[in-house]
């Protein structure tokens, strides 16, 4: 007869396990679930489902980053910002004037990130902001789009629109010759 399998199971994992199935078991009859006479035995189900509850509460905190993983996120986030901003800027009629417009809408669950992306040493204390198209340039790169004989470039201001509670962020503004 062949050794049995060691068990792989942590304790914690034991214990998540048997309080599952005494909240499976409580939720399948709520009315019909018989609570042990016994008070020792009554007194580990609760400690078994505080313990189970507890485990929950910390899995579910948002993971602290570091300043490298921040770093890197919002480098991810800049890069695909300007290439759907370069995509964009193409050729129309209103570039002689500078007036073509373009639009990226973005999601970012994290303000750190965010605020790292634009460089504001901390998440953004605003939900609207204005940059001129310069200064955006300096902090995302340099965004260029080309044209048959022409080189496109941002102009005027960019509008920066960060929704915190929704996660999501817009960029609006316009390019021309």
């Amino acid at each position: 007869m062949p050794p049995k399998r060691k068990a792989t199971e942590t304790p914690a994992e034991r214990i998540a396990k048997k309080a599952r199935t005494i909240v499976d078991a409580v939720l399948e009859d709520t009315e019909g679930y018989v609570v042990p006479d016994d008070a020792d035995e009554t007194r580990q189900i609760i400690i078994d489902l505080a313990q189970y509850a507890r485990s929950l509460e910390e899995s579910s905190k948002a993971k602290v980053k570091s300043p490298a993983q921040i770093e890197e996120a919002a480098e991810k986030l800049r890069n695909a910002a300007r290439s759907g901003i370069k995509k964009q800027m193409t050729w129309k009629p209103s570039c002689k004037t500078g007036g073509s417009r373009w639009t990226y809408d973005g999601v970012c669950n994290d303000p750190e990130v965010f605020g790292a992306m634009l460089n504001l040493g901390g998440p953004p204390t605003w939900k609207a902001k204005k940059m001129t198209a310069a200064e955006f340039q300096e902090i995302m790169g340099d965004i260029e789009g080309h044209a048959r004989f022409n080189q496109l470039y941002l102009r005027g201001n960019v509008n920066i629109q960060w929704k915190v509670d929704e996660g999501t962020f817009k960029f609006t503004g316009v390019h021309g010759i």
